[in-house]
């Protein structure tokens, strides 16, 4: 099947849905501007005082940097939380809203993606279920209590040079501990999967009222397959963008080769056609 065939299966999808579950991973948002840390090359030109130290983001994203080293794990989360809440998220966002204003039933979305870019695009934050947590909400890394809080008020200070928070550690307010991102980290026991929980029930219960389902899939690698199995777990019509890997099984749905905007924008003039 060629790319013209696979468009139109995915047009003829789009235009028979009731409802429309938007899947997405980290390409989602390079076409925002962000990076999406492919292999340790990639990690290091975002960060290139880790490099010396030969850290890569599997390192980074550890509990026990955290607690070994909490000024140099918060310089990189601080330093994405700065960066995340600078984005604008890109026109692609903007496409699939228009979309689903058409739809009975509306959209929903599964990401793995913890930098609220859905929300700041204007998506229902009820209708988004983000499997690996935010880096916008915080809890207390010794797990005194089960609560979280909202990061608003960190305001990090990065030096860039060493990749070290120089600006006050945020804390527990309960015990004064270090608190931590409410991000699901490699090897991480203490992640507190209750505001996770609760986002993936709501999903669920909008899926189950859907008759009509098309998924959206985008930006999704391979490296961590959760979104991936999550889409195909809701297929059969299974729309993959992502210009690298885009191979899927005739019987999930169809792939095409090309970014997040690029794909979108093609669908999009394609079903106005």
């Amino acid at each position: 099947m060629d790319e013209n065939e696979r468009i139109r299966h995915a047009v003829s999808w789009l235009r028979e849905a009731d409802g429309m579950l938007v899947t997405a991973g980290a390409g989602m948002g390079v076409d925002s501007g962000l990076p999406d840390y492919r292999g340790a090359e990639g990690f290091w030109r975002a960060y290139p005082a880790l490099k010396q130290h030969r850290l890569t983001f599997q390192d980074m994203a550890n509990p026990r940097v955290m607690a070994l080293h909490p000024r140099l794990c918060w310089g990189f989360y601080g330093h994405r939380l700065d960066l995340y809440r600078r984005t604008v998220p890109h026109r692609g966002f903007d496409i699939l809203l228009r979309w689903a204003e058409a739809l009975p039933r509306g959209l929903a979305v599964f990401t793995s993606n913890v930098d609220g870019q859905f929300q700041a695009a204007g998506f229902d934050a009820a209708a988004i279920a983000e499997c690996h947590g935010s880096i916008h909400m915080l809890q207390c890394s010794e797990v005194c209590h089960d609560g979280l809080w909202p990061a608003a008020d960190v305001q990090p200070v990065v030096d860039e040079s060493t990749c070290e928070l120089v600006s006050d550690l945020p804390r527990c307010p309960k015990c004064g501990a270090v608190a931590r991102p409410n991000i699901l980290m490699f090897g991480d026991y203490d992640w507190i999967a209750l505001r996770t929980e609760q986002q993936e029930a709501r999903l669920q219960a909008w899926l189950s009222k859907v008759e009509r389902l098309v998924v959206i899939e985008i930006g999704a690698g391979k490296a961590i397959p959760t979104v991936r199995y999550f889409s195909e777990q809701n297929g059969p019509r299974v729309i993959r963008i992502n210009p690298r890997d885009f191979g899927i099984a005739p019987h999930h749905g169809i792939g095409l080769a090309r970014g997040a905007i690029d794909g979108l924008e093609l669908l999009d003039r394609s079903m106005k056609a």
